[in-house]
């Protein structure tokens, strides 16, 4: 499969690595030209780097990895409001929360946003199909050589409402070793949000 990937770091990394490994190429377009550059360098022959505009034209899939402040931009800078990511499946890893400096002091505390940064994203990109996925572990978990529990593979919770879509990200996957475990449409995104809260 051709991946497009929208950002250049951690998360970027850890799941095009893993994809590149796989057997897909993987196109890296991000704000810093050199980053993306430096990125696809990292993962091998694979792995190509270009604008954002490019990685998202290039993908069947376009993995969406840079922090919640920045999705509004990178989506533009790859041409959403042209249509070039219509009609392509894409992958929302990211979380929107931040600390709470009003908690007391104690264990870290943190709020979401109050909107689902998957309902945020669709609504940049209504002709995308977008499916909320790998946003529940950090990016060294995706990472790490072995990702089986009790002999069990780490189950990937994924959220969309184009089936189409939902089965190309559970075989994207599946090829990382995974067990993707369909989790019903994208309103019920903001629970897999939620829960990063605790575990990332």
């Amino acid at each position: 499969m051709r991946i497009g990937i929208l950002g250049a770091g951690h998360m970027a990394a850890a799941l095009g690595g893993g994809w590149a490994a796989a057997g897909h190429d993987v196109h890296i377009g991000a704000r810093d030209a050199a980053k993306a550059e430096a990125l696809a360098q990292r993962l091998g022959p694979r792995a190509a780097a270009g604008t954002p505009r490019e990685a998202a034209a290039f993908g069947d899939a376009v993995l969406l990895a840079v922090p919640a402040s920045a999705v509004a931009d990178i989506l533009a800078a790859a041409g959403a409001a042209d249509g070039v990511l219509d009609g392509r499946t894409l992958i929302d890893c990211g979380n929107a929360f931040a600390p709470d400096e009003a908690a007391p002091d104690g264990p870290p505390a943190f709020v979401l946003a109050e909107d689902a940064l998957a309902e945020r994203v669709a609504g940049l990109v209504p002709g995308a199909h977008d499916v909320k996925a790998f946003n529940v572990c950090a990016a060294e978990v995706w990472q790490a050589p072995v990702r089986t529990f009790d002999d069990r593979p780490l189950a990937v919770p994924l959220c969309g409402s184009d089936p189409h879509a939902v089965k190309q990200v559970a075989a994207l996957a599946a090829d990382l070793g995974l067990r993707p475990v369909e989790a019903g449409g994208l309103g019920r995104a903001r629970y897999l949000e939620a829960l990063a809260v605790f575990v990332v």
